[in-house]
């Protein structure tokens, strides 16, 4: 039953990508702040996130299909990305910006209704049919370290693009996030934040799946 539901939700994943791709590269705005049109939306951590959460739910489906083990690292990597962008935009962009639906159009998608399914997923994934695992296995700790990279490399880049070419002025400016609104120590602060967060992310995800691990393993005993 975990298997095929996982297969329908990453089915669902990937049709979720699709639409919030489409939506969001036709997006017709000036490009600036946290509107963006065109390829310029690659810029956010967001659209990074959820293209390629729905490219490993391809990839996964391909390896499902070949009957191969597909690496659950990769798995707990994209969940705990979405799943990042999910309690950002709810608890930090969102009240920032309240004159902002950070809901509208293709964000919609991949602010919300992917990363919720993309997490789902996770938690429900049979982890005995990836890597070397088995059903007695747990997704080792240390895999949650991992999955915080991710943020960590955005992170570097973002700040490394604003030393080389400024920050600028709002709305053309690329503290498109706003954190260093407060100065460089709080900005630093926040990215630190973002990355324990996404580390969270990942430990939670971890036990939710091993949770439900559990529960199956007990009923197909019962």
């Amino acid at each position: 039953m975990r298997k095929v539901i996982s297969l329908v939700l990453n089915i669902l994943i990937i049709i979720f990508g699709i639409i919030g791709t489409v939506m969001m590269f036709t997006f017709t705005g000036d490009g600036s702040g946290l509107m963006a049109s065109g390829f310029s939306n690659l810029k956010f951590f967001t659209v990074l996130s959820n293209v390629i959460c729905a490219i490993v739910s391809v990839v996964w489906i391909i390896f499902i299909a070949m009957k191969k083990k597909f690496p659950v690292l990769v798995k707990l990597m994209a969940a705990a990305a979405v799943g990042l962008t999910f309690i950002i935009i709810v608890a930090f962009l969102q009240p920032m910006y309240p004159n902002l639906n950070l809901y509208e159009g293709g964000n919609l998608w991949f602010h919300l209704i992917l990363p919720v399914t993309a997490m789902i997923e996770f938690i429900v994934l049979d982890t005995s049919a990836s890597d070397d695992n088995d059903s007695k296995k747990k997704i080792p700790f240390k895999y949650t370290f991992i999955s915080a990279i991710p943020s960590l490399l955005y992170g570097l880049g973002y700040l490394f693009n604003i030393l080389i070419n400024g920050i600028g002025e709002w709305p053309d400016t690329n503290d498109w996030y706003g954190f260093l609104n407060w100065g460089y120590p709080i900005g630093f602060a926040i990215f630190a934040f973002i990355i324990l967060m996404n580390w969270g992310m990942a430990v939670l995800l971890r036990l939710c799946n091993s949770l439900i691990g559990k529960y199956s393993t007990l009923n197909t005993l019962m």
